[in-house]
């Protein structure tokens, strides 16, 4: 980054913080409290910056005595489109706001909903459990925003306002400002973080900045204040998109004893190694993390500057990146990109249907270029690609060099890494390779390290950027925040299998949400054909609470898990193999992961307020079932789910496949509960009987089997010396059971249930 481009994106990212000044109890102008407060309590002397904090407003533009060229007009510029609208005019006075106002929950207007929740008043901490919506009165106060302007301020004066410190300062905005409301204005929705908006804005400027230099504009006022309608309409921007292909194969196309670690170990190195190809090109483009709009799943988005420059550096990125992959892996992975021209008024989605007509151009894009993945170049390096050996690694199968214990290079570091997956805080790219180090696009590498290790590698050359864990850290060249999703209990399946509850078996579920692409392209669409929520700012923030969800929030999901109907609440005996923007790997303990999976449902549908429902498939398998193989099976188990009106789960086959009310009210709380409740008071009556029971549901259209089931019933009737507690139960149970047999869809859900019970009482050694 120039200086210039430096101070831009700190002016912008700081604009708005004179509103959290102001609602400490300040009473002027936020423009004016936050040049004051930037200038007399962080420190910050830079002309520059403090321009764009104090004129970002026309009205204060109007009678700035600056130069054309200042960076002031950028960021008013920006600050409009990331509001979607130049709401401005009419509102520079601050008594149509109402300080008090909380944050209302992104999901209010998700996909037709009417929703008046909003978040408790706190900051980004982990440990404070998930921050649900609500619909309890919340009043954010004084005391609130002068602890967050306190937090700011300490940590503005331990940073520079360099480049190797804007994603720290990035950090620090998101830590403080993710609950805080960019406008609370009582004309407006108070859906979109100051964080949210801060970011977008810091994120528009930097590429307005870039196309008005290669057009040569140097007179800001002109382009952007006095012909602002006119830029609008410009194609400033590039919507860009990156997809990795081959993830499933890559991932579960392992053969290894030590398979549970190596599928850990795999999501999380492409996980990081997306967000590595990101920061290369962010870097290259002279642009910071502001630009990232949604990353996850081995999928992002990034708005960018349309400069020919940029679509160059893009393209060369993606040739190189994929000649690295084959190099590195063959054919198993691909990286698909694609961009498309828009105007500001395209992201605020004007004309109607602009906005979304640019993620289906990119998708489109995407889609043909993995129909047709390699240059002619590609093509002869492959056909010509020599092996460094031909022995084949035990782990992926490939052939190439192998260790003494038959491992390729890569593989090999995977299992080293597996465990500072779990124990390490810092991930660190290097420029030179070293002992158990992952390899990285650009001749880079991946190594894990603890603080003291960390502190003394940043004064290395080799040094380039860190990564951390589920915790915010500022300092030289942190990138990020990962948040990730490392819950674990057991490091393999024998274990997992040994803590199931009755049958021996390790449970498999593979979920995502539904129609999340959808929902992303339309979802701020009113059913009235109201447009005006379509926001790149209403995305940006529905992608970083879903992350925020499914990459932290599950970890705390899996540790508190309540009690639902095949265990006890607390731990659960589980792994997240992977869980990303909005789909879900877990292995464990059978039962643990079917509970799981009924806390995951439930705590989305509140979280979401039920705007988003999740399909997924649950699959029992031996400890030592090749995992190609099983997730291969739950991968269809999943497909049977999607298939049947979605918002479902499906259990063991296709024949178990439910809608999460049905499967809930039906099959667990009127079916299971009745047999558990049945057999539970009756002690002598065996599941012999249950067996017997399933057979005859199984094979019902046969008439003699129908007689034999209504005899099978009566055979189960407690005799004379019962307890009337025990003649109830059965009175009970065996009409329940008659008129059961007679539906096709009771007689579905029965089995499954019997399935369930017999599973959890089955003794081991019947496993």
């Amino acid at each position: 980054m120039t200086e210039k481009q430096i101070k831009l994106t700190i002016g912008s990212l700081l604009h708005d913080i004179g509103k959290i000044v102001y609602r400490s109890g300040d009473g002027r102008n936020h423009s004016q409290s936050g040049y004051q407060y930037l200038m007399e309590e962080a420190g910050i002397q830079e002309t520059e910056i403090l321009n764009c904090v104090r004129f970002h407003h026309g009205a204060n533009l109007k009678a700035a005595d600056i130069a054309d060229k200042d960076l002031a007009y950028i960021t008013y510029f920006a600050d409009n489109i990331a509001a979607a609208a130049d709401r401005r005019e009419g509102l520079e006075k601050e008594d149509g706001f109402d300080r008090k106002v909380p944050l209302a929950s992104i999901f209010n207007l998700l996909n037709g909903n009417h929703g008046n929740c909003h978040f408790a008043q706190q900051v980004l901490d982990v440990k404070t459990g998930i921050n649900y919506p609500t619909s309890e009165p919340v009043k954010m106060d004084e005391g609130f925003y002068r602890k967050i302007i306190s937090n700011i301020t300490d940590n503005l004066k331990g940073i520079s306002l360099t480049e190797e410190y804007i994603n720290s300062l990035l950090e620090i905005l998101e830590a403080n400002l993710t609950y805080v409301p960019s406008s609370t204005s009582r004309r407006e929705q108070a859906d979109i973080s100051l964080y949210d908006h801060s970011k977008m804005t810091a994120a528009i400027a930097g590429c307005v900045e870039q196309y008005l230099a290669d057009r040569g504009v140097t007179d800001y006022r002109t382009e952007l204040f006095i012909n602002a309608e006119h830029s609008y309409q410009e194609k400033m921007f590039l919507l860009y998109s990156m997809d990795i292909s081959g993830i499933q194969n890559f991932i579960y196309t392992i053969v290894s004893k030590k398979a549970l670690k190596g599928l850990r170990a795999r999501s999380f190195y492409l996980e990081i190694m997306m967000e590595h190809m990101i920061d290369e090109l962010l870097e290259a483009l002279s642009l910071s993390r502001a630009n990232l709009i949604y990353s996850g799943g081995g999928h992002c988005y990034l708005l960018l500057p349309h400069t020919e420059l940029t679509k160059q550096l893009v393209d060369e990125q993606e040739n190189k990146i994929n000649t690295w992959l084959l190099n590195t892996f063959g054919i198993f992975l691909y990286v698909a990109g694609a961009y498309a021209p828009c105007s500001a008024n395209d992201l605020k989605n004007m004309p109607d249907g602009s906005y979304s007509a640019l993620y289906t151009q990119v998708s489109s894009i995407i889609s043909r270029k993995k129909v047709h993945r390699y240059s002619a170049q590609q093509i002869v390096l492959l056909n010509h690609r020599r092996h460094q050996g031909e022995r084949e690694c035990e782990v992926c199968r490939r052939a190439g060099e192998v260790d003494e214990e038959n491992r390729c290079p890569v593989c090999a570091a995977l299992e080293k890494m597996s465990w500072s997956i779990l124990h390490q805080d810092f991930f660190t790219v290097v420029s030179t390779e070293e002992a158990g180090a992952l390899p990285l696009p650009g001749d880079k590498y991946l190594v894990a390290d603890d603080r003291k290790s960390l502190l003394t590698r940043m004064e290395q050359d080799s040094y380039v950027r860190t990564y951390t864990k589920n915790e915010s850290y500022t300092g030289k060249h942190i990138a990020t925040k990962l948040w990730i999703g490392d819950y674990t209990t057991d490091d393999s399946f024998e274990e997992l299998a040994r803590k199931a509850e009755g049958i021996e078996r390790i449970g498999i579920l593979r979920a995502d949400v539904d129609n999340l692409g959808q929902t992303f392209v339309r979802g701020f669409q009113r059913p009235d054909g109201d447009n005006r929520y379509v926001t790149l700012s209403r995305t940006a923030t529905l992608s970083r609470q879903l992350s925020l969800f499914f990459k932290c929030y599950i970890n705390q999901l899996l540790k508190n898990g309540e009690e639902n109907c095949l265990g006890s609440a607390g731990n659960r005996n589980a792994v997240i193999v992977y869980s990303g923007g909005d789909d879900v790997f877990l292995a464990g303990a059978w039962n643990d992961v079917i509970e799981a999976f009924i806390d995951l449902r439930n705590a989305l549908n509140r979280f979401t307020q039920g705007t988003l429902t999740i399909s997924g498939g649950v699959g029992l398998y031996h400890s030592g079932y090749p995992v190609n193989a099983m997730a291969k099976e739950v991968e269809k188990l999943e497909e049977y789910s999607k298939n049947g009106g979605k918002n479902s789960i499906t259990l063991f086959d296709e024949y178990g496949t439910y809608g999460w009310d049905v499967f809930s009210d039906s099959v667990i709380g009127e079916k299971y509960r009745e047999i558990r409740s049945f057999f539970e008071i009756s002690e002598d009556r065996g599941k012999a009987f249950l067996y017997h029971l399933l057979e005859l549901l199984r094979n019902h259209d046969q008439r003699i089997n129908r007689a034999r089931y209504v005899y099978l019933l009566s055979r189960m009737e407690p005799d004379r010396s019962a307890s009337r507690e025990q003649k109830e139960a059965y009175q009970h149970f065996s009409q329940k059971m008659y008129e059961w047999f007679r539906s096709p869809e009771d007689r579905r859900q029965v089995i499954t249930a019997i399935y369930l019970y017999v599973y959890l009482k089955r003794e081991r050694e019947e496993a």
